[in-house]
């Protein structure tokens, strides 16, 4: 069996293209049937594009050394943001954690469902969702509209 090079060319026509992006829509299609894809991507995501860049490149034309610190920077400013993404959800936590007791012997007014429910905070339990006792019962912080300080 001879090969000839050059009948093959490495570059699709319009025509192949169009077809191409048909059958990969479809196949997307059917693996998302019923779920919601995911649109971030993550550090482990670019990480993955990045190997695969490095393993499928040209050997005659080698990704240029620019590229790929550009590329590594982009990763290390990705994984910093994750890292912030993570502090601030923390601070969050804690802030409203520290809001939620402060709370502790005050009115409060907070919505259950349709009903609106006033009481005194008799407890607040901490954690990544702070919790207020009223009336026998715990509800989410999140749920209080108002604090009143009782005179």
């Amino acid at each position: 069996m001879e090969l000839r090079s050059n009948n093959v060319s490495p570059v699709l026509s319009s025509q192949e293209m169009v077809e191409l992006n048909r059958i990969v829509k479809e196949h997307n299609a059917k693996i998302n049937q019923g779920k919601n894809p995911q649109q971030n991507l993550g550090k482990d995501d670019f990480l993955k594009i990045l190997i695969t860049q490095l393993s499928y490149q040209d050997p005659t034309a080698p990704m240029e050394d620019k590229e790929f610190i550009a590329q590594m920077a982009q990763f290390s400013t990705l994984d910093q943001m994750t890292s912030m993404a993570g502090d601030f959800n923390r601070l969050t936590n804690m802030l409203a954690g520290t809001e939620a007791s402060s709370s502790l012997g005050k009115s409060v007014e907070l919505v259950e469902g349709d009903q609106v429910v006033q009481g005194t905070v008799k407890a607040v339990s901490r954690g990544d969702t702070p919790q207020v006792l009223v009336n026998g019962a715990y509800y989410s912080w999140n749920q209080v509209t108002k604090v009143f300080i009782e005179e």
